[in-house]
C-alpha cells in the first residue's frame, strides 16, 4: 500500500499501546516502576511549547506565531500558556523540560526522523527494533504485551510477547486481519505466530477495547485514563506509548490558539489524565516525549515553520529529581544556529531516553548505552533528572 506524506501526517489522533504484562520476576524482586513516552510526531517546535524569554531577534522573526501571555518557569524561559496539565507538574516539583535537545538527525525527512527516533539509530531503516523494546529485553521484562492498534510500533520492537491486536466486539481476527498480522510477525516463526494467535483468543474484548469504541473512534483522555488503570496494577504493563499526529505545521501554524497549539494541548491531556489518574502510582512513574526534530526558528510566509534540528522534552512524574528546564543553551544568534535557521541541538536526546530507562528497568545506564544504543557516546543524566 502507497502511503503519502499527507496520510502519513494528517490529523492529531491519538493511539495507545501497552507493553510488559504480567512480570512474575518484577513482583518479587523489586518495586513496580513504570514508563510513559508520548511521540509527536510531525516535529514539535519546542520554541512554541517552551519560548525563550527577553530575546528580541527571535520575537522579531516569529511576528504573527509569536505565544503571548506565557507562563514564567526561571528568568529564561517561559511555557506554553496552554500547558495548564504539565504547569499543574511544575508547581508539584514533578515537570521537568529539556531544552535544545535532539535525536542525531539533520536531513529534516519525516520518515528517516520518526524512523530513527523510534529505533534509536543514526541510519534510517537499519535497524529493525526500538530502543524500549531493546531496554525491556535488557530487563528481561518479556512478559505478555499488549498494544492497542496496528501495526505494533517500532520503539516497542525487540523484546518477544509484545503482540498488538485490536478486536471488533465480540470476533475474532477477521482474515485481512490475520494476513496484516502475519506480516508484521514475517520474521517471527511458526511457532512464536501460534503463540500470539492463541494470545488472542484468551484476551477479553472488555478488558481490551479501552478507550477505543467499538467503530474505532479514539479520544486521548479516555485512553489516557484506561491506560493509567493498567499502569497502576501491580500485573500490569510497565510501559506505555501514545501516538499524537500533526505537528507539521508548515502553514496556518498560528499564535496561541493555532494548529501546533492543539497538538500541545492533547499532548497536555494525557500527562493531566495519567497524573490524576494514576494516583499514587505517578509517584513511581516517568512520562516522557519524542519528536524527530523541532522547526526553524523564522515563521515563512504561510505563518508556519519548516523542519528544522533542536526541540525539547517534556516530562512528568513522581521519579524526577525536581522541576527544572535542564539546558546548555546554544544562543539564537544566527552564528550560534544550525545551517543559519535551526535551534541546534547541544544535548542528545537518547541520553535522556536512556537515563529514564536506566531509572525505571534499575539497569546500569552504561549497560543500556552499550546493548541499546550500541555503544554511542551518551552522557548519563541519572542524576541530574532523576531519582535514584
Amino acid at each position: 500500500m502507497k502511503i503519502s506524506r499527507r496520510d502519513f501526517l494528517k490529523g492529531s489522533a491519538t493511539t495507545l499501546f501497552l507493553a510488559g504484562f504480567n512480570l512474575p520476576a518484577l513482583a518479587l524482586t523489586s518495586k513496580k516502576k513504570n514508563l510513559v513516552v508520548i511521540m509527536l510526531r510531525g516535529g514539535m517546535d519546542g520554541l512554541c511549547a517552551v519560548p525563550i524569554i527577553g530575546d528580541k531577534n527571535f520575537e522579531k522573526k516569529r511576528k504573527s506565531i509569536l505565544i503571548e501571555n506565557t507562563i514564567k518557569l526561571n528568568s529564561d524561559f517561559a511555557l506554553h500558556p496552554k500547558l495548564k496539565g504539565f504547569n499543574d507538574c511544575w508547581n508539584e516539583n514533578t515537570g521537568t523540560i529539556v531544552h535544545a535537545t535532539s535525536i542525531p538527525y539533520t536531513q529534516r525527512s519525516h520518515f528517516e526522523g520518526q524512523n530513527l527516533m523510534e529505533s534509536g539509530g543514526r541510519i534510517p531503516y537499519k535497524d529493525k527494533t526500538g530502543w524500549v523494546g531493546r531496554a525491556m529485553k535488557l530487563a528481561n521484562l518479556e512478559g505478555d504485551g499488549l498494544a492497542l492498534s496496528l501495526p505494533m510500533p517500532l520503539l516497542l520492537r525487540g523484546v518477544p510477547k509484545n503482540n498488538n491486536y485490536f478486536p471488533g466486539r465480540g470476533k475474532l481476527p477477521r482474515e485481512d486481519t490475520l494476513e496484516l498480522l502475519r506480516s508484521v510477525y514475517a520474521e517471527s516463526s511458526e511457532d512464536e505466530l501460534l503463540e500470539m494467535m492463541n494470545y488472542i483468543k484468551k484476551r477479553k474484548d472488555e478488558e481490551m477495547i479501552g478507550g477505543y469504541s467499538s467503530h474505532g473512534s479514539r479520544k486521548n483522555k479516555n485512553l489516557a485514563k484506561k491506560a493509567a488503570v493498567y499502569l497502576r496494577k501491580a500485573s500490569g504493563p510497565r510501559v506505555a506509548v501514545f501516538e499524537v499526529n500533526g505537528f507539521d505545521t508548515h502553514a496556518a501554524q498560528g499564535g496561541v490558539d493555532g494548529t501546533h497549539t492543539e497538538c500541545l494541548v492533547e499532548m497536555d491531556d494525557i500527562i493531566k489524565n495519567l497524573k490524576d489518574n494514576l494516583k499514587e502510582t505517578y509517584q513511581d512513574t516517568i512520562i516522557l516525549t519524542v519528536t524527530e526534530f523541532g522547526r526553524t526558528i523564522k515563521q515563512n510566509g504561510g505563518n508556519g515553520t519548516e523542519h528544522g534540528y533542536g526541540t525539547a522534552i517534556f516530562m512528568a512524574g513522581g521519579l524526577l529529581k525536581k522541576s527544572q528546564v535542564y539546558t546548555d543553551w546554544p544562543g539564537l544568534k544566527k552564528k550560534e544556529l544550525f545551517d543559519g535557521r535551526d535551534l541546534n541541538a547541544t544535548i542528545d536526546a537518547r541520553s535522556i531516553y536512556a537515563s529514564a530507562m536506566s531509572t525505571v528497568f534499575d539497569l546500569d545506564f552504561n549497560r543500556i548505552r552499550k546493548e541499546v544504543f550500541w555503544g554511542e557516546d551518551l552522557q548519563d543524566l541519572s542524576n541530574k533528572l532523576f531519582k535514584a
